[in-house]
């Protein structure tokens, strides 16, 4: 008799579910980082829309018309369709002070929670 040498086709089906069952976890695995991937872009571009507007408000001299100048909502961002800026105002002012306090939000889809930022404005 003479040994044959390879393996059985047993042994070959075999080897092919695990690798089959690997190379899938592999495209799962894949596919979810890169989904968090492009959720985490989003969320950074939404922070950085927040932190403009309150570093256009914050080098704005003309403390008087900030309300009307900075106040509202935007939503034409070509980059980030759908994202929408929202920007408020309170006005605080007594006897002994007078400031605003302006408050960002930025929303939209692929941001997992709304990106808010506030600042405080004193008068001159």
């Amino acid at each position: 008799m003479t040994t044959r040498r390879g393996f059985t086709l047993i042994e070959v089906m075999v080897a092919l579910v695990i690798l089959m069952a690997v190379m899938v976890q592999f495209v799962v695995m894949t596919g979810k980082a890169t989904n968090t991937t492009a959720t985490s872009q989003r969320s950074e571009a939404a922070i950085e829309l927040a932190m403009d507007r309150i570093d256009q408000i914050r080098s704005d001299p003309n403390y008087g018309h900030l309300d009307s100048l900075y106040v509202g909502t935007e939503s034409s961002f070509p980059s980030l369709p759908g994202v929408q800026r929202k920007t408020t105002a309170v006005h605080d002012s007594t006897a002994t002070t007078n400031y605003k306090i302006f408050t960002v939000q930025v929303t939209g889809p692929g941001i997992s929670t709304t990106v808010s930022r506030t600042t405080i404005v004193a008068a001159p």
